[in-house]
């Protein structure tokens, strides 16, 4: 029997505090075939893989109204209302105060189609000095998991380019992972995107 935690412990962080304009509702509470939300399919492997998932919500909400998995942490912060970069950066401070993992996963919360065994590959790849991006045909995805050497960095993201700056300046801790699975690419932005997947 295989171990199904990571020899290295990681943390999941899902970035949650958007308002999916291009949707034109909010996507995250949208019911799936399967009668669970968007955000709640999203979170379920994540929840079922590691022992620390953490969410990112927009400052004004009540999680209870979100329908989430037990034993989710939440992140809320005034600033995240202001782009992806924000929503990191919050992240990545209470991580840093508060977590003892060796890296940490970043999810966004419309990408429910991801495989379990992709996540044990990159879970398997996740040191402390290094990030590793799942890559499907050549094209980069998500999560991107980024060793605890670079959290102080990701906390000061701010703005809506989200973690792009940090990859720019560390080229050389980059670990691109190939990955037979389309779900890494595919996330949820327009009402066609939900009636492809």
């Amino acid at each position: 029997m295989v171990s199904e935690r990571p020899a290295h412990k990681v943390a999941a962080l899902m970035l949650a505090a958007g308002y999916s304009r291009r949707f034109g509702a909010d996507k995250r509470r949208l019911q799936l075939g399967d009668g669970r939300s968007l955000l709640s399919a999203s979170l379920a492997l994540p929840c079922s893989m590691l022992e620390e998932v953490w969410l990112v919500l927009r400052p004004d909400e009540a999680p209870a109204e979100l329908d989430l998995p037990t034993g989710v942490r939440i992140v809320q912060n005034p600033a995240t209302a202001q782009g992806m970069g924000h929503s990191l950066a919050a992240g990545a401070e209470r991580l840093l105060a508060e977590s003892s993992a060796d890296a940490v996963a970043i999810f966004l919360a419309d990408m429910p189609a991801i495989r379990r065994d992709s996540l044990e590959t990159l879970f398997a790849h996740a040191i402390a000095n290094t990030i590793v991006l799942p890559s499907y045909q050549g094209k980069r995805g998500h999560p991107v998991l980024f060793g605890r050497a670079f959290w102080p960095q990701l906390a000061t993201l701010s703005g809506d380019a989200g973690a792009k700056p940090v990859l720019q300046q560390h080229p050389e801790a980059v670990r691109i992972v190939e990955l037979n699975d389309p779900g890494v690419l595919q996330d949820i932005d327009t009402p066609a995107d939900l009636i492809q997947l």
